[in-house]
């Protein structure tokens, strides 16, 4: 058995007893090679490995924000009383467990849940109620689960659209014979194709590259751990368009010549295999897969699924690498990029789901079609998850240059408050920059779009983002572990009523050291909605203050600290 087989195993494990009982992990040390202590150290790094018994049907009650806005409370005191359990606990009989997981990829959707991982979605305590007696009374899980759809409320006219459009399977593998691979990526380098995941990485750059080394075998990874709050776009993607990704990886091994793709799914999704696994068959049988694909003699690739175990950090590309080699999702010293040394030391093609797809109708539409859409720097189109405040939550897909305002209009948000573009970890924004647009040159975006009307709570929402951050950090670097736990005391001081002048200075600061130092890019973005809230909404805060200021605390400076963390920034975007 090897080392990259493990998270697989532990899946294996897990799924005949329900957890990881002594005697299975004292079996796998041995046959790893491994002391039991590092084994217990990877099994610990993920959410959703169980050392103890967790139910017969086991709850994970999404508890994003998005999920609190819209009745979340009521729905976990609904599954406290029907099932007779304490949060985090299991009730007498072995039942039923509960527990609460981040977000799970349904803020379209929300209150949501995992039950034995399969999806329950827009749960409300009358719904709870009867999924729990069901349950009990022997109704099969998989007849009660929902059916997951997410709906397209908006994309362009037929001559802007790219992604959601309709695609034949297969369309664009059988191009493949009358092409070269210097062709295929002339064709990605002359639409100038940026990856989806947050860095704007030119994707012809980074299939060039791993193509000039040596080093056999060569990988291609997708990395579908979709884990940023408010986003579900990947998801969407995966269920309705699966053959676009795949080809798109086919594409990409295709120029680099690599006989392995790896489907990276984050385990949240774990109800989607049987589908995917579905399609992956089909492409075997349809020679798209396998061994000479579409003809071609010397092109032999395939592609198998990696399930995650629980982890938001998996989503950074070098701790994606060190959890498909069965390790901790550590991030790496980033000495090298993974098109250099990636996966079990070879070059490799990490992009995400949405980088595939959109790969795949570069070649099919062509790359003068796809570079005349967008801005100067961003060009194409973008998917966009929207969820909270808004009459229209759902799938868009829109052109690179949108102004924030239009986005705002076409989901039908009224009396917005604030926005979250990018997800905690990108950008909160105020009315102010309604006009900004989406692009690389003015507001990133990474798909995830989250509305909030004037009567939310600024202060709540910031305390939900610390949470999630301070629980998801892997820990390794002491910025990231210390500053995301500071952070949160910080803010919770105002959710208290307890906040002085000098907190917000501490909070600037704090961003700005975890801007400079964090090992990667959770510990960096962590602060960007707490450090956003602060500049352009001080009278939010200057509310939850104590209300007689000790002489002490005047002579605060905040707008140096604010200065600072500008200065971090810059310095990271170099």
């Amino acid at each position: 058995m090897q080392r990259w087989q493990l998270l697989d195993e532990l899946w294996r494990i897990q799924d005949a007893h329900g957890f990881l009982p002594d005697g299975e992990i004292h079996v796998l040390a041995n046959k790893l090679g491994i002391s039991l202590v590092e084994l217990e150290g990877v099994i610990s790094f993920y959410h959703f490995f169980r050392r103890q018994p967790s139910g017969k049907f086991t709850i994970y009650l999404n508890n994003s924000i998005i999920a609190e806005m819209n009745g979340r409370q009521a729905v976990k005191e609904a599954f406290e009383k029907a099932t007779e359990c304490k949060w985090g606990h299991l009730d007498d009989s072995c039942t039923f467990g509960l527990f609460d997981t981040s977000c799970i990829g349904l803020s379209d959707q929300e209150p949501a849940a995992l039950i034995n991982f399969h999806p329950f979605t827009r749960l409300t305590p009358e719904k709870v109620n009867r999924i729990v007696k069901q349950l009990r009374w022997g109704v099969p899980i998989e007849q009660l689960a929902d059916t997951v759809s997410s709906e397209v409320q908006f994309k362009p006219d037929r001559e802007r659209t790219v992604l959601l459009r309709e695609f034949e399977p297969g369309s664009i593998v059988k191009r493949l014979p009358g092409l070269s691979s210097d062709e295929v990526l002339q064709a990605i380098q002359e639409s100038r194709l940026a990856g989806r995941g947050g860095a704007d990485f030119p994707v012809a750059l980074k299939w060039k590259t791993c193509r000039s080394y040596d080093l056999e075998p060569k990988y291609i990874v997708c990395n579908a751990d979709e884990g940023e709050p408010g986003t579900f776009k990947d998801r969407f993607l995966l269920m309705n368009y699966p053959g676009l990704v795949l080809e798109g990886m086919i594409l990409a091994g295709f120029v680099i010549r690599a006989k392995e793709g790896i489907l990276y799914l984050r385990a949240e999704y774990k109800y989607l295999v049987p589908a995917l696994e579905a399609v992956l068959e089909e492409y075997r049988a349809k020679g798209w897969l396998g061994r000479s694909i579409a003809g071609i003699p010397d092109f032999n690739f395939d592609i198998r699924i990696q399930l995650g175990g629980g982890a938001y950090i998996c989503g950074e590309e070098t701790a994606l690498l060190e959890s498909m080699e069965g390790k901790r999702g550590e991030s790496r010293v980033k000495i090298f990029f993974p098109a250099e040394i990636g996966f079990l030391g070879k070059p490799t093609i990490i992009s995400n789901v949405e980088t595939f797809a959109a790969a795949s109708r570069v070649i099919e539409l062509g790359s003068d079609f796809y570079r005349r859409l967008g801005t100067e720097k961003s060009h194409g189109t973008r998917l966009l998850s929207i969820s909270g405040d808004c009459e229209r939550p759902g799938i868009y897909e829109v052109e690179w240059g949108i102004s924030i305002g239009q986005v705002l209009s076409l989901c039908g948000a009224r009396d917005t408050f604030f926005m979250q573009v990018g997800g905690p970890a990108g950008t909160l924004i105020s009315p102010a920059q309604w006009e900004h647009t989406l692009s690389a040159d003015d507001i990133p975006c990474n798909g995830s779009f989250m509305v909030f009307n004037k009567n939310r709570n600024l202060i709540n929402t910031l305390r939900n983002f610390c949470e999630f951050f301070k629980h998801e950090s892997c820990g390794v670097c002491t910025p990231c572990r210390a500053g995301n736990f500071i952070l949160s005391r910080k803010i919770e001081k105002f959710q208290n009523n307890l906040g002085v002048p000098s907190d917000m200075e501490d909070m600037a600061n704090w961003g700005a050291i975890m801007k400079m130092t964090c090992r990667c890019g959770l510990g960096r973005t962590a602060p960007n909605a707490l450090v956003d809230a602060i500049q352009r909404f001080p009278g939010v805060f200057d509310r939850h203050m104590v209300k007689d200021i000790s002489p002490l605390e005047k002579g605060f400076d905040l707008q140096k600290a604010v200065e600072a963390y500008e200065r971090a920034t810059q310095y990271e975007r170099s």
